[in-house]
């Protein structure tokens, strides 16, 4: 059992040395992102429609998540998203121990400031509901879109590496774990604390879907042109060859 842990740990270690380091900052950061956005709803002139700040970010990482999946399997996606969650609840309690230290922000030093001083050390301090629900929502929707992605490029046999594979995969994925994100966010947390509407959380959640996609869509040759070249200077070499390794060793 210990050593199986261990070349868990060999294994998950290659992959964030496999994985560029970029695309790993910016996933991670667009997850923190979608957090501290998560705070703020957006002011809109139907009552019906409910939409949070954090789906101006959400879409990376979802396009991030397609992109890894693609190269690398559903499982290490699976397992970078599990990274970024982590990283994102230690800078959350950072962030939280910040709020706490007595001091004034720099947008308090205006009429009524102690309230807006508040408010800033609330916002920046975190919600336990906030980041509860949306750390239930995050880990559920990229379990379900890495796995729901790698399971249609299953279908494409014949050229597995084209356009219209990776395409089609993204944007079913896509839409399928951005819906279950949003919902599940709005369930627990805005439908339970907000009061929000079920009708407002359907929407909301629909919508949002239909907003992030569309982002992706827009974005999504950019991320075929990653894995294009991904796959031409064999990136992540050494982890695959230790996760083929692994697989003979438990057969």
């Amino acid at each position: 059992m210990l050593n199986r842990i261990k070349n868990a740990f060999s294994e998950f270690r290659l992959l964030l040395n496999s994985v560029p380091t970029a695309v790993t900052v910016f996933f991670v950061l667009s997850v923190f992102a979608m957090n501290l956005l998560a705070n703020k709803s957006i002011n809109l002139p139907v009552d019906w429609l409910a939409l949070d700040c954090g789906i101006i970010v959400s879409w990376f990482a979802f396009l991030t998540m397609d992109i890894v999946t693609k190269h690398f399997g559903p499982k290490a996606a699976t397992q970078l998203s599990v990274f970024a969650i982590i990283v994102n609840i230690v800078f959350c309690l950072i962030m939280f121990l910040g709020s706490l230290i007595p001091g004034a922000w720099g947008e308090s030093f205006v009429e009524n400031g102690d309230q807006i001083n508040t408010a800033l050390d609330n916002t920046f301090g975190g919600t336990w509901y906030v980041l509860a629900g949306s750390t239930l929502a995050f880990i559920v929707s990229a379990f379900v879109n890495n796995f729901v992605n790698a399971g249609i490029g299953l279908a494409f046999k014949k050229n597995p590496d084209g356009a219209v594979a990776y395409f089609l995969r993204s944007y079913v994925s896509t839409a399928i774990g951005q819906f279950a994100d949003n919902m599940i966010f709005a369930l627990v947390v805005s439908h339970v604390f907000f009061g929000w509407s079920l009708l407002q959380c359907v929407t909301c959640s629909l919508t949002g879907m239909v907003a992030e996609l569309l982002c992706e869509v827009l974005f999504s040759g950019f991320g075929y042109g990653i894995c294009k070249r991904w796959k031409k200077e064999e990136v992540g070499k050494k982890y695959f060859e230790f996760s083929a390794k692994l697989r003979e060793e438990t057969r």
